[in-house]
């Protein structure tokens, strides 16, 4: 069995068991088959020795699948249409202010506590979507490393703090706490939003979209600025 197939055998087994424990741990936040997932396919990595560049030249072609996979979000976005031309305002209000105070805030604490530049545009476009954010800071003077590294941390924690928040704040609405985890949380949100309130993913994905354009738009700017 050439390294392709075996490493594409041992993602995708390692995503079924993941699903599996998500599911038999009542969707627990814990057991997020992004997090327990990676960590089982990080575990054969290293008791097998294998570099990560290996990996992922063998799992070239799943990586692919992302492409059809956000296309597909079209499907509910266009089914919400109506409501979206409606709430259009709104939305845009939302995006803006969720947009300028991840990038903003990013970049204004790592001034003032003294991270170097190059830093804070690696860690600036964590809300958007991996591929958005990794060339956006590498186009601002970044590390696409640390980018990718602070997306991931950003979807979990993300994920983690919404629902709390969200509940002390009395926000109960299914499309506002949709368009949120949208938003903070990117793909990872948007996967919560559909198993919590699938009528609204619509909502999620919309923000997921746009915010990536918006916080690519935003760094540049900036970065042109700065």
């Amino acid at each position: 069995m050439n390294t392709i197939a075996v490493w594409t055998v041992v993602t995708l087994l390692a995503y079924a068991a993941a699903v599996w424990l998500y599911r038999r741990s009542g969707h627990r936040l814990l057991c997020l088959p992004v997090l327990t997932g990676t960590a089982l396919v990080l575990g054969v990595l290293t008791l097998s020795h294998t570099g990560y560049p290996v990996y992922a030249e063998a799992t070239r072609a799943l990586r692919w699948l992302n492409g059809p996979a956000i296309i597909a979000l079209a499907v509910p976005l266009y089914r919400r249409a109506a409501l979206l031309r409606r709430m259009v305002w709104p939305l845009l209000g939302a995006l803006l202010a969720g947009c300028l105070a991840s990038v903003l805030g990013t970049l204004v604490l790592a001034k003032a506590v003294g991270t170097p530049l190059s830093f804070a545009w690696s860690l600036a476009p964590k809300a958007a979507t991996m591929p958005i954010a990794m060339q956006a800071a590498e186009r601002a003077g970044g590390v696409p490393a640390v980018a990718a590294l602070a997306v991931v941390a950003t979807a979990v924690l993300g994920t983690f703090m919404a629902g709390p928040l969200l509940r002390l704040l009395r926000v109960d609405d299914d499309t506002t706490r949709s368009f949120t985890l949208g938003l903070v949380a990117h793909a990872i949100g948007t996967a919560r939003a559909l198993q919590t309130t699938p009528q609204s993913v619509a909502f999620a994905a919309l923000a997921m979209g746009l915010n990536g354009v918006a916080t690519a738009l935003a760094l540049a700017l900036l970065a042109r600025w700065l």
